[in-house]
């Protein structure tokens, strides 16, 4: 069976599921998929040098903002 966002196990009831996948230099790119949908991705042309961040509602799961934080420029 497919579970959410291509995890190995369901999350149980009453949790969310993400995950969360590191680039490779300039390679391969990372990104970050919760509850099924990619909120951050090379496709979607939104992520940056550095950690890419992903800010969600804890309670409705609603993304309200993303954004990167380029830690090799200081």
């Amino acid at each position: 069976p497919r579970h959410k966002c291509g995890n190995q196990k369901s999350c149980p009831q009453n949790y969310f599921a993400f995950k969360i996948i590191s680039g490779a230099a300039n390679v391969v790119g990372p990104s970050i998929c919760f509850e099924d949908v990619v909120l951050m991705s090379s496709v979607k042309n939104n992520i940056g040098r550095g950690l890419n961040i992903a800010l969600v509602n804890g309670t409705t799961g609603k993304l309200l903002k993303t954004d990167a934080f380029d830690m090799y420029s200081g």
